[in-house]
């Protein structure tokens, strides 16, 4: 009886001890699971950041991107505008002689005017329309040609007094002189690009073409 009932109470004690070790056990546990919980929402809570960051990041990208665009726009648009003031068109059409005559200022018959003109010819080989292209002087005087086909090899003399236009010559039907002593012709296409120009005066004639 004695030994059996000292194995109860060893065997009690056991249960006792093991019971008091798990209790212990328990809340490091506990401390362990809500730390790894409280790293997940860390972690989560930075991954957020981190792709809040990666999207922060490729908007300004964007934004950097759309302003080279639209640098470049600008500097082409700015490049377009340089090139359109300094662009003289290559041409066949160009001016040949000039006749201008003095003393005519106050003469109002179209004979005497007409001994004043303007050749402009066609170097190349085609026929150009010159419809639309624009003869002026210095002081802005503008001679708007008609629909009229130039052909190649040839030119045509615009006059300044009035007159019936034929193949060789024009009329600009002015009853007053136009091309001075001193006095520059500009030749202009239909767009209004100056593809040539001719100069007179005291130091003589000076051509510029294209």
């Amino acid at each position: 009886m004695s030994a059996s009932l000292t194995t109860r109470r060893a065997l009690a004690a056991v249960l006792a001890a093991g019971a008091l070790i798990g209790a212990a056990a328990m809340p490091a546990a506990a401390d362990g699971h809500g730390h790894g919980r409280d790293n997940g929402r860390n972690h989560g809570r930075d991954h957020v950041r981190d792709h809040d960051h990666g999207r922060d990041n490729g908007r300004d990208n964007g934004r950097d991107q759309g302003r080279g665009r639209d640098h470049g726009r600008d500097n082409g648009r700015d490049n377009g505008r340089d090139n359109g003031r300094d662009h003289r068109a290559p041409s066949s059409i160009a001016i040949g002689e000039v006749q201008n005559e003095d003393g005519m200022r106050g003469d109002r018959f179209g004979r005497a005017l007409n001994r004043e003109w303007v050749e402009v010819k066609n170097t190349g080989r085609h026929a150009v329309n010159l419809r639309g292209y624009t003869l002026t002087d210095e002081q802005g005087n503008r001679y708007r040609f008609p629909d009229f086909r130039l052909d190649g090899r040839s030119s045509v003399k615009v006059h300044t007094g009035q007159g019936r236009n034929t193949r060789h010559d024009l009329y600009q039907d002015r009853r007053r002189q136009v091309w001075d002593d001193s006095d520059t012709a500009t030749l202009r296409d239909d767009r209004g690009n100056i593809i040539d120009t001719e100069s007179w005066g005291r130091r003589g004639h000076h051509h510029r073409n294209g």
